[in-house]
């Protein structure tokens, strides 16, 4: 639909916008969408583990936990389909933020009962 001066309407754009996201994500391999996703959630659990430029304000265990989780969940299901060299490089990472958000916790889980040890076993 145009407005009436014969412009897009912001409608329009956003269904444009969309249609040329889903035509360039087509193209894209399955192993690089989930390699993508698995180091956005890596980068942000890191943030949350206090593991970045200002880990006082930036330190939050909750959203970590949560993040290490669902990454966790990813790497451990993706990992056949990954191949060794992506999925060895992503189980390295987890188990680094895994590491490093046992080291900042107040409270220390059991083992197996950590961040993300539900599908990867107890880390240590």
């Amino acid at each position: 639909m145009h407005a009436e001066d014969g412009t897009h309407t912001h409608a329009e754009h956003d269904d444009a916008t969309t249609d040329a996201a889903a035509r360039d994500i087509a193209d894209v391999p399955a192993i690089e969408v989930i390699n993508t996703v698995a180091v956005h959630l890596l980068s942000a659990a890191a943030v949350k583990c206090g593991l970045a430029d200002d880990p006082e304000s930036q330190l939050d265990l909750d959203e970590a936990r949560k993040l290490i989780n669902a990454l966790a969940g990813l790497v451990t299901a993706s990992a056949p389909d990954l191949g060794d060299q992506h999925a060895r490089a992503l189980r390295d990472g987890l188990r680094s933020v895994q590491l490093a958000f046992r080291e900042a916790s107040p409270i220390q889980d059991p083992p197996g009962k950590g961040a993300g040890e539900k599908y990867t076993g107890a880390v240590s």
